[in-house]
């Protein structure tokens, strides 16, 4: 399927997310059509861009330096380097915000406040906005603050006790399950948001916790 032909063709979503549960969502939005501004750091970018090796091989077959793990989880998308913490690069945001759709975010709970980028800040400007926070434990309860990994919610959610040998000792998924499966309930949640804000005009936030998918 041609993104320029795929069925989110004309949507544009702004993409602040990074190593797989969140980039992994908007993925799958970019490979329906739409148009995905990826924001990472300046001088480092997304953390898997340092997921080496193994490294994409060029048409010569020589490594390059490009992470497999890290095109593996961002095809179709377009990279621009925003410093979220200056002043300016938070206004660099907000007026792409007002150009999109869709938001997604995977900053711990709280962070993006720091900066007048959460869904409370940006909701009464951009009424239009989907915005879609994925997170460990969501956005209340008493594990809310801390960081979600996916080794960690595989435990937790329970699916490493029917992995491995039925003697043995509870095992992870071979794949990163929790993350990918996270994304991808993301995924669904937005088209689905997309739906009611072309019928409404409103958008909405999408609270996506890793270990409620889990």
């Amino acid at each position: 399927m041609s993104t320029a032909t795929g069925p989110l063709h004309g949507i544009k979503v702004l993409d602040l997310t990074r190593i797989l549960a969140g980039p992994s969502c908007t993925q799958i939005l970019g490979d329906l059509g739409a148009d995905v501004i990826k924001i990472e750091r300046p001088g480092k970018g997304d953390d898997t861009r340092r997921f080496a090796p193994p490294f994409i091989k060029d048409e010569a077959g020589n490594e390059t330096s490009e992470s497999v793990y890290f095109q593996a989880a961002n095809r179709n998308k377009k990279s621009v380097s925003v410093d979220l913490t200056q002043a300016e690069g938070q206004a660099l945001i907000r007026k792409l915000a007002a150009r999109c759709d869709v938001l997604v975010e995977n900053f711990k709970t709280g962070n993006l406040a720091k900066y007048g980028l959460a869904y409370d800040d940006l909701k009464q400007e951009f009424p239009h906005l989907v915005y879609c926070s994925i997170t460990g434990f969501g956005q209340t309860g008493p594990y809310a603050e801390r960081p979600g990994y996916d080794f960690l919610i595989q435990g937790m959610g329970g699916v490493m006790g029917v992995t491995g040998e039925p003697d043995a000792d509870p095992q992870k998924v071979g794949v990163s399950i929790a993350d990918l499966m996270t994304g991808m309930y993301a995924a669904v949640s937005i088209n689905a948001a997309l739906v009611h804000a072309k019928s409404t005009g409103k958008g909405q936030f999408i609270d996506i916790g890793m270990l409620d998918t889990q």
